[in-house]
Parts: structure tokens; sequence; C-alpha cells
């Protein structure tokens, strides 16, 4: 018996095989979870990545700055499962001119969509998702350590800086719930929203030395596995926490 036996997972972001939403999609299912997945965009390549899972897995229209997407999100989950005891943010977005050490020319426009997308939506998906939510359950984001300014990174890192603090105001407000909200901090990946990011291949080159158990750019499924731990039952008593999946580097200095 898996440690997600009988539970209800709703996962975002899936975009490719790659991202670490298909991995946390995937290990939740061979953990016992009945698992629907939302996508941006290009869904029939959503619902193709879907048929790679286990068991293929339902796909829903989700457009974090959409009012509607997020109104009808849980009657639109509702009809592939009765409740939900996880959900996983794995959501974000930052215009090119947000990143790539453009940080002090960036416009409001610009930063505004990468604060919607990437913080104020966590917020959104949880409040959209607590009709279904009624027993309790766990709410799991994806984060990126906020607590430095990394290279080329800009923006984005304000936007995971407001993910982090939002996620200490979700932990207060649900908690009397019984939902449980934490983060997982994942090392950089090779995955397509990594790949936009003007520069990446700094945090490339540089933290698999500084890592100190090291560090597989291209394997999510570390991240994924803290994601699924999270939903599970081993946690009763963990929210508001960030975990770090990072090879250590979050712990050691310059």
């Amino acid at each position: 018996m898996g440690i997600l036996e009988g539970k209800r997972i709703l996962v975002t972001g899936v975009l490719t095989d790659a991202s670490i939403g298909f991995a946390v999609a995937k290990i939740a299912q061979e953990e016992g979870a009945q698992v629907v997945l939302t996508g941006f965009g290009r869904l029939s390549l959503v619902e193709r990545i879907a048929k790679r899972l286990p068991q293929p897995a339902p796909v829903l229209e989700l457009d974090v700055q959409n009012t509607e997407h997020l109104d009808t999100l849980a009657s639109r989950v509702g009809e592939h499962v009765d409740g939900l005891d996880g959900v996983v943010h794995s959501i974000g977005f930052a215009p090119q001119t947000a990143l790539g050490g453009n940080f002090l020319n960036t416009t409001w426009e610009d930063v505004a969509t990468a604060l919607h997308i990437s913080t104020f939506s966590y917020k959104s998906l949880a409040v959209a998702c607590l009709p279904l939510m009624k027993e309790g359950g766990s709410v799991v984001g994806l984060d990126f350590d906020a607590s430095k300014a990394w290279p080329v990174y800009d923006w984005m890192g304000v936007a995971k800086a407001g993910l982090e603090s939002a996620n200490r105001y979700l932990a207060r407000d649900l908690g009397k719930q019984g939902i449980r909200v934490n983060l997982v901090a994942a090392g950089p990946l090779r995955t397509m929203a990594a790949k936009s990011i003007p520069g990446f291949k700094e945090f490339e080159d540089s933290w698999p030395d500084k890592a100190p158990l090291g560090w597989d750019l291209s394997d999510t499924a570390p991240a994924a596995r803290a994601c699924v731990a999270l939903m599970s039952d081993w946690f009763p008593a963990t929210t508001g926490e960030i975990l770090h999946v990072d090879g250590g580097v979050h712990a050691i200095g310059a």
C-alpha cells in the first residue's frame, strides 16, 4: 500500500514529462493516488503527456489569471473525483523583461504579471479548491530559495519571496480547516520553465559543485517525492514550512 493510497490529488502546471508536476503526478499514482491534472495553453500537448503516466489522468484547463476558470475549478474537478486531499501548485511565469539581469528596467506591468501568476495564484488556487477539501488536506507549492538575490532570476526571485510569505499566511488561515500548506524549494532543474530564463546556464554550471550531496539537473524525482511526502499522512503537524530539496546548497556559505 502506497503512502497516498485512496487520496485524490490535483496537480497543476504540467507542461512536459520533464516537468516537476509530471513527476509528482507519476509518483502520486504509484503511491496509490487518483490524479487530476490542469494545463494552460496547449492542452492537447498536456493530454498527450498525461497518457504517459502509469494511469491516464483527466486534464482540465486552468489559467490562474482567468476568474471564470478559478470560479468553476471545483465543479470541474468534481466531475472526476468526489473531493481533494492534496493540491500541487506548480505554476510560475515572468515575462522575459523581468529576468536576465534587467531588474532595474522592468516595468510594473511585467512585474505585476510575474506576481499575479507566480505568487497571487497560490492563494487563488487554494481558495478555488476549498469546496473540495472539507475534510482537510495538503497544499504544496514549488519554490526556489528566495532568501538570496540570485544571478538573472530578478523579479521571479521577488515573486518567490512573495510566495514564501503567502505560504505562511495561507498556513495561518487554512489550519483551522485542517489544511496544511507547505513549499518545496527545489534546486535548478532543466524544465521548460527553467529553459526560458536567460542566463540559466549560470545555475547549471555552479550548482552541482556547490551541493554537498551533488545535484542532478535532470532528475525531478527528489523534488517530486518531497511533494508526495508532504501530501501524505506522514507530516500531520507540519505547515507553513519550506522544505529544501537542492542537494544542500541553501545551507552552504560562499
